[in-house]
């Protein structure tokens, strides 16, 4: 009976083991199985973040265009808005400009000559604190980008195109045409040399 008693417990130990062990598998089985879901799921979560992630650079890049194609008009409206102002100050200087012509040609007294012309100084300097420059004219070739043609003289030691005159002056402001030149420019005067030979030989004949 004994022998019994013991073969049975080790039969049932046996089966416990059996059962124990199946029931590892079974848990490992389940482990990797979940393994697996979270990993993919952690993949599908990757993905879902990067695409966010790369939305969010294209909406970060397009609002940073937007933003300095905002500002570059913005700066173009400021740049337009003084340019007219600038012009207008301009005009302001022509007037006062003939104006000292006339005091000058009046003889008026030297005191106020000379504060007239301390206020023109004043004039200048705020329109070069302005970035307005000067376009060179006299002795320089004609540019039609600077310069406007308004007449011509006719110079024979100068050769032609060379502007001889300046009739308004003309400004840049930061590098673009805030007012262009008024000036005449150089002709040769063209003989008809065919006619001069005729006159010449008619004059002889007679």
């Amino acid at each position: 009976m004994e022998e019994e008693s013991n073969e049975n417990n080790e039969v049932g130990i046996q089966e416990s083991h059996k059962d124990s062990n199946d029931n590892d598998d079974n848990n490992i089985a389940n482990l990797k199985e979940d393994l697996t879901i979270i990993k993919e799921e952690l993949l599908a979560a990757r993905k879902s973040s990067d695409n966010n992630l790369n939305k969010l650079k294209y909406m970060m890049a397009e609002f940073d265009n937007y933003r300095k194609q905002m500002e570059k008009q913005i700066d173009s409206r400021i740049e337009s808005g003084k340019g007219e102002l600038l012009l207008k100050f301009l005009g302001l200087r022509d007037d006062y400009l003939r104006a000292l012509e006339m005091a000058k040609q009046s003889k008026s007294e030297a005191v106020v000559i000379e504060g007239l012309e301390g206020i023109l100084k004043n004039f200048d300097s705020l329109l070069k604190s302005e970035g307005v420059m000067e376009i060179e004219t006299i002795g320089t070739p004609f540019d039609p980008n600077v310069h406007d043609v308004i007449g011509f003289s006719h110079e024979e030691e100068i050769e032609e195109n060379i502007i001889t005159k300046e009739i308004r002056k003309g400004y840049m402001l930061n590098n673009k045409v805030l007012r262009p030149s008024l000036v005449l420019i150089s002709r040769k005067i063209v003989t008809n040399t065919a006619t001069d030979t005729q006159k010449i030989e008619k004059e002889a004949e007679n």
